[in-house]
């Protein structure tokens, strides 16, 4: 078990934040699906952008099962501070400080990866972060900002001497952004140098690969991301494998079917018919992306402007795909 704070994550597994993924609906069925912890969406510090429709349905935690971990990014210690303040006075249980976005959006505004450059600021974010609240604060971050920065193990010093309460790396520069292969070395250093958890992070995507990089990073757990899009159940998938050392079989049709439309219709009520059906129709590729003749029914999917007819379409693309037994794993 996991210790944060005054929280036990029941298991080793962590949904990592992702813009325009890890919304309420989509936290909920990965908790449900054997997620011990989801992090929500990066929220912005910069108060003046919280009243718009996107921030107000991201810190929109009602009805929430779990701990609710919210993730804060800026670059200005004040306004960090205020941002864990308020969004522990609405609910947040966790604050969680992002150092490892590299999106351009985010670095070209001294945030997110781009802290990593300048120590002394990290630092005064860390402090001021915690500070400002009585609840936990986790760090999410990269091993340095370039291959010639490593910087990862002073970051972790950083954090844990601030009274972080645990810290996901994950394995990449900001200058690799995704690409190329992941430094579970340096994440198995980093682990090494600290004692508070390290969560390591990076194509974590399958039992096996989850076993692989906990016996060899020695972290404490783990944080999926994109491998959690459109497979949600690979939580209950990695569980179940480090528990039992067996695999689960893969879902069936009916299963896959069954959460698709379980999912698309939590979108439908959390944000309303009109971008329901926009959002849902990259959930509805990602869950499509290995089955027969998904990329003809994405097209023709990507048309329709009701939440029924989205609905209707899943049920007959999901009953060819039953009536033929060509179910894709």
């Amino acid at each position: 078990m996991i210790q944060l704070g005054p929280y036990t994550l029941d298991n080793r597994l962590v949904l990592a934040p992702m813009a325009g993924v890890t919304d309420r609906p989509f936290r909920i069925m990965c908790k449900q699906l054997g997620a011990a912890m989801a992090v929500s969406e990066m929220i912005t510090s910069d108060k003046r952008l919280w009243k718009t429709a996107k921030s107000s349905l991201r810190m929109n935690y009602d009805g929430e099962p779990g701990i609710r971990s919210v993730q804060i990014a800026g670059g200005d210690p004040e306004m960090m501070a205020e941002a864990a303040k308020l969004s522990a006075e609405r609910g947040a249980q966790i604050v969680d400080i992002n150092m490892g976005c590299p999106a351009k959006k985010v670095c070209n505004k001294a945030a997110g990866s781009a802290l990593l450059k300048d120590e002394g600021l990290v630092k005064e974010i860390l402090d001021a972060v915690i500070e400002s609240v009585d609840i936990p604060v986790t760090l999410k971050t990269r091993i340095g900002w370039s291959q010639a920065h490593h910087n990862g193990i002073r970051v972790a010093h950083l954090a844990q001497d601030a009274g972080i309460t645990a810290i996901a790396i994950h394995g990449r520069t900001r200058e690799c952004k995704y690409h190329g292969p992941v430094n579970y070395e340096a994440i198995k250093q980093i682990k090494s140098e600290v004692s508070i958890p390290v969560f390591a992070n990076g194509d974590i995507d399958s039992p096996e690969k989850a076993l692989q990089v906990l016996e060899y990073t020695q972290a404490d757990g783990l944080l999926i991301g994109r491998a959690a899009q459109g497979r949600p159940w690979i939580f209950n998938e990695i569980n179940h494998y480090l528990e039992t050392g067996e695999k689960l079989k893969a879902p069936t049709a009916t299963e896959i079917q069954t959460l698709l439309l379980s999912h698309l219709r939590a979108l439908y009520e959390f944000y309303g018919d009109f971008m329901g059906v926009r959002i849902a129709r990259k959930h509805v590729g990602w869950y499509l992306q290995t089955q027969p003749t998904h990329e003809i029914f994405k097209k023709d999917f990507n048309r329709l402007e009701s939440c029924q007819e989205q609905l209707a379409a899943i049920q007959t693309f999901f009953h060819q795909l039953i009536r033929t037994g060509s179910i894709a794993a």
